[in-house]
């Protein structure tokens, strides 16, 4: 990773004038050169605003603060900054003062399902473990806004103790998810300690790390890091390009690292109005995910967190593009379309309805193509019945595996539970029902 092109140089030289390619290559000095100044932005770009929008952008960094890595700078466009894709996630807009009545500071309510420092515990078996606070690029559509620049907020090694603490008490948890901030502004040596005492935990059985600085500082991704990484298998990455032109040959370079390291890696984008909310864009990102090893793992629907409401898409912009990608290209290329649901309900999948109409015996299906087809569904079929007695069942799971129980719509589902119907809290006639009684 020692590219160092001409636009590099020229951001470089602006940004600090005695800059050569080891400064450049070195991740550390990007984050001492962050830009967090529309006064420093505009040199390091090489353009000036207008004295009513300069304005307008302080008063936008005022509530939410602005830092870009000169690397993610670099990439640019100076002449049609305004309707460039890097510059839009990246660049303070005055539209982020706009609060519509449904944003929320905190939509996914991940502060009101934390039982620990750091801890949100949404799923039955996995956590979120919130390890730092600091990123080395602000993106404008951050979920997290609320956190950004809040010192105050920043974990420390008591925060995550008591964080390690809860996942050693609570034997459900099998999957846990580093994430922050970014994890990877942890130093190695930190990151090796925090690795090493989720490693020690016996029932967690799976790591995983949310980072984007395979796009905004691919150059984090050294030697050192990788090494660190690698020793603590099973550990997943998720990273998070939402351009086809983030994938720069630097960027492609850490994922290749971190490809070859044996870690699995999978891509969160975010459908943003106006920067990728395209068909077309988006099959051309996943394919260039793909040829990189990288599997397109979510497309979210863009959260009511407040300030983001210029970046909202309608949901059926979102089906729109999927029915773009199902069947017309690889199943590994199509990610799955969420909306992580206000109020803290976790990730909902939302896609085209492919299923046209059921009968006795019949499912009526169509395909990409519009093609209608029937799927005959057996005359004869006999489920196991589950009473949660593994040891005597036939199927012969012989896994020594904790009682599970049954939650949500899964209990109208299951053998073992005999709950009929779940009612929502608040259901006027319910509450009929008790003033009667």
């Amino acid at each position: 990773m020692t590219l160092f092109d001409d636009r590099s140089k020229e951001v470089a030289r602006l940004i600090r004038t005695k800059t050569g390619t080891a400064d450049w290559t070195d991740w550390r000095w990007h984050i001492r050169h962050c830009v967090k100044t529309v006064e420093g932005f505009e040199r390091a770009l090489g353009v000036r605003f207008e004295a009513g929008d300069r304005a307008a952008f302080e008063e936008t960094l005022a509530r939410f603060p602005m830092s870009v890595t000169p690397y993610y700078l670099s990439l640019i466009d100076p002449g049609d900054y305004a309707n460039d894709p890097v510059f839009l996630q990246s660049f303070p807009s005055r539209e982020e003062l706009r609060i519509d009545r449904c944003d929320m500071a905190d939509p996914l309510h991940e502060d009101e399902d934390s039982p620990a420092p750091g801890i949100t515990h949404r799923y039955p078996d996995r956590v979120l473990f919130h390890v730092s606070n600091t990123c080395s690029m602000y993106c404008r559509h951050c979920t997290r806004k609320r956190k950004v620049g809040d010192a105050d907020s920043t974990p420390t090694r008591a925060d995550l103790e008591a964080g390690l603490d809860y996942i050693r008490q609570t034997p459900q948890i099998r999957d846990v998810l580093l994430s922050g901030g970014d994890p990877l502004m942890l130093s190695d040596e930190m990151l090796d300690w925090l690795l090493s005492r989720v490693r020690e935990i016996e029932h967690v059985e799976v790591v995983r790390i949310g980072t984007r600085m395979p796009v905004v500082l691919p150059y984090r991704i050294t030697d050192e890091l990788v090494a660190v990484l690698r020793k603590h298998h099973p550990l997943w990455l998720n990273t998070h390009f939402n351009h086809p032109r983030e994938l720069t040959p630097t960027s492609r370079a850490a994922l290749a690292r971190l490809a070859d390291a044996g870690i699995p890696l999978g891509n969160q984008s975010v459908l943003l109005a106006g920067v990728n909310d395209c068909p077309r864009l988006i099959k051309t990102l996943n394919h260039k995910l793909v040829k990189n090893r990288v599997r397109p793992y979510y497309l979210y629907q863009c959260d009511l967190s407040e300030g983001l409401t210029h970046f909202r898409t309608p949901v059926s912009k979102g089906i729109e593009i999927m029915e773009s990608l199902r069947g017309h290209t690889s199943g590994f290329a199509v990610p799955t379309y969420v909306v992580d649901a206000p109020g803290g309900g976790g990730k909902i999948p939302v896609m085209p309805n492919y299923v046209v109409s059921w009968g006795a015996g019949k499912a009526v299906l169509r395909n990409y193509e519009g093609v209608i087809t029937t799927y005959r569904e057996p005359d004869a079929y006999e489920p196991t019945f589950c009473d949660r007695d593994c040891a005597r069942c036939n199927l012969q799971l012989k896994e020594q595996d904790g009682e599970e129980k049954a939650i949500g719509i899964q209990k109208l589902l299951s053998d073992w539970d005999e709950t009929t119907s779940l009612t929502p809290s608040g259901n006027a006639r319910m509450e009929r029902r008790n003033d009667l009684s």
